[in-house]
């Protein structure tokens, strides 16, 4: 999110991002020469200001600027300080009794979702900004298939960290059932992240967990074998740069993200919506201001998870009859499917969930509350 919004605000006259960290290139990722020769200025100053920060004794820096702080599960707050202060807060965990506390030193509160903010307002008894993350809609966009894939093959794309909130567990159920009746079918997984090891052992609803290979990989391969499902008849694409999943997703049939929760909308949806690749989701959490019965398959059956710690409040899980049955579809109507799509990329658009609209929206309540 920071990096996206620092793309845009680097070429605005009014505004002087600033990362709370050192941009290297390798944190850009797969990034453009003409981008890069943009932002170059901007990430040199910003650089310089980090340098600064850390020449700081005790770790605690003060700013005369608007500083937002990233916070996450437990709100965690970072040393610096600056004139106006706002707490950005993206959670899962729902256990959030301490929130008051924790987040009193923030002039203002900002979130992603009205999940978060009606948690969040009911916790602190304070008022919430809600700004909705968005997509680059010039990098994920619809485009002709490759035709490199088998055009007698259905393809299923899924993607996230491995782990129960995401739900893989339901994605292997569902997918091992479809995959009997529709042998031509294939899953096709963007399940690894950086820190592996956090994956290791996750179960879920499976009979096997999932195990580490001795490169540090997720074993993938033998994890689907284990839990009944062809190793063939799943692609493993190992870590993909994001700048690179767009080519991904245009070779796509459909895109199934059945999420337990989601504090923001889940960035694998938006991007292939963006492509116009029909979406098969969970309508829970943060996913209720996203999704809509005309611009995804919808997951509307949605059992309450045991919240027995109260970590989990408002989670759901989705029904594997009915993302079978979202499947059939996609498959039998392709046609159909096409334009779900087609009419998710357009509601993108018309509603704003673009990082562009993103970055002026916050621009804008920023110097309103300054």
């Amino acid at each position: 999110m920071g990096l996206n919004v620092f793309s845009h605000w680097a070429t605005d006259p009014l505004v002087r991002p600033v990362m709370g960290g050192e941009i290297t290139r390798e944190s850009l990722g797969v990034c453009d020469p003409m981008r890069l020769c943009r932002l170059y200025p901007a990430i040199e100053y910003s650089n310089r200001f980090v340098a600064g920060m850390r020449k700081s004794p005790d770790g605690t820096y003060r700013m005369d600027a608007t500083m937002i702080d990233g916070l996450g599960n437990g709100f965690r707050s970072s040393k610096c300080r600056g004139t106006l202060n706002i707490g950005r807060c993206v959670f899962e965990n729902t256990d959030i009794s301490g929130a008051r506390a924790a987040l009193e030193g923030y002039d203002a509160l900002l979130v992603a979702t009205r999940w978060n903010a009606q948690l969040l307002e009911n916790a602190t008894g304070r008022a919430v900004k809600v700004i909705y993350e968005g997509v680059d809609p010039s990098l994920f966009c619809p485009g002709p298939k490759s035709g490199l894939l088998p055009a007698d093959k259905f393809h299923i794309f899924t993607g996230g960290k491995i782990e129960f909130r995401k739900a893989q567990d339901l994605v292997l159920l569902a997918f091992r059932r479809f995959h009997e009746k529709r042998s031509d079918s294939v899953l096709v997984t963007a399940w690894h992240s950086p820190w592996p090891r956090l994956s290791v052992g996750f179960q879920g609803r499976l009979p096997a967990p999932l195990e580490q290979r001795p490169d540090g990989l997720l074993d993938i391969g033998l994890w689907v074998a284990r839990n009944g499902l062809d190793p063939a008849s799943v692609i493993d694409l190992g870590f993909v740069p994001n700048a690179l999943m767009p080519m991904v997703l245009r070779e796509m049939d459909v895109s199934l993200q059945p999420s337990r929760a989601e504090a923001g909308t889940n960035f694998p949806v938006k991007e292939a919506m963006a492509c116009g690749v029909p979406v098969i989701a969970a309508v829970n959490t943060g996913m209720k201001d996203l999704l809509t019965d005309e611009n995804c398959i919808a997951l509307k059956k949605q059992t309450q998870i045991d919240d027995q710690d109260g970590s989990m409040h408002g989670w759901g899980e989705s029904d594997v009859d009915e993302i079978v049955a979202a499947l059939e579809f996609a498959y039998e109507r392709r046609d159909e499917a096409r334009q779900i799509g087609i009419r998710s990329r357009e509601w993108l658009i018309e509603h704003g969930r673009t990082w562009q609209s993103h970055a002026n929206e916050l621009k804008g309540w920023i110097l309103s509350i300054r």
